[in-house]
């Protein structure tokens, strides 16, 4: 009796070994004498002792900071870029079996997708349009480690640094096109207004009443701000008159 306890104590202990537990966000790649058998997970689950070996692999989504990169630009002007790249691993087998070090790869491998995408455009695009930026690397880099087993979910472009003279030159130019927008929208104000007072100048000689209420208008408008100011008002009647007899001079001079 007692070699049979002796023999089942080692069997039992062998036996809940080969028991592996993983996480929900974990898998177990198990490799049966050297060769990839299947993989296991998550959960409960018994592999061979000694015969099979595991390598757990994370499923979760990463998070790679793709350090300050300094690059020169299509139109030969030096920036530097940092970023950041989220993946997960999609195949377990392939992430194990297919690249010695899937998370330094997918860092190289993003790393110099950002410097060559942005040597290919010129600043202005770079600064404008980061989305777009963001979608070329990623596909690139995702083009990449598909046969690694690893899917790229996104890309973002933090902080683009220019050099000091860049910065002020663009804001030279940024303060010349609003200066410029300035000067077109008071030229076009200027411009309306001379039409409206073309307008109203002909009215005004049609019907010689509206020149005097304009100039009732005006006195009012004068003796509200400038109570002391004394105006002494002139008839539109003795103007009209006065010019009429100049004209009248003028005709009766050029008859002799």
């Amino acid at each position: 009796m007692e070699a049979i306890f002796t023999l089942l104590i080692p069997l039992t202990i062998f036996i809940l070994s080969g028991f592996k537990i993983d996480r929900e966000y974990e898998r177990g790649v198990i490799f049966r004498l050297g060769r990839m058998n299947s993989i296991k997970g998550p959960g409960l689950y018994w592999t061979i002792p000694l015969v099979d070996q595991k390598a757990k692999i994370d499923i979760r989504t990463k998070t790679v900071d793709i350090k300050s990169q300094e690059t020169i630009t299509a139109d030969s002007v030096t920036v530097k870029v940092n970023a950041v790249l989220y993946y997960r691993i999609l195949d377990a087998d392939r992430a194990i079996n297919k690249i010695e070090n899937y998370e330094v790869a997918v860092y190289q491998a993003s790393m110099t997708t950002l410097r060559n995408v942005l040597g290919k455009n010129i600043l202005d695009d770079i600064l404008r349009n980061r989305d777009k930026m963001n979608i070329q690397i990623q596909e690139i880099v995702d083009e990449i480690s598909e046969p690694w087993g690893v899917v790229i979910e996104r890309v973002e472009m933090k902080d683009v640094e220019i050099p000091q003279s860049m910065q002020r030159a663009m804001a030279q130019e940024a303060e010349a096109v609003r200066e410029k927008r300035a000067r077109v929208i008071k030229a076009s104000a200027e411009k309306e207004a001379s039409l409206m007072l073309s307008e109203a100048s002909e009215q005004m000689c049609n019907n010689p009443i509206a020149l005097e209420l304009r100039r009732l208008q005006t006195l009012t408008e004068i003796g509200a701000e400038n109570n002391t100011t004394t105006v002494m008002l002139v008839p539109t009647e003795l103007i009209t008159l006065t010019k009429e007899m100049a004209n009248k001079l003028a005709k009766e001079n050029k008859d002799k």
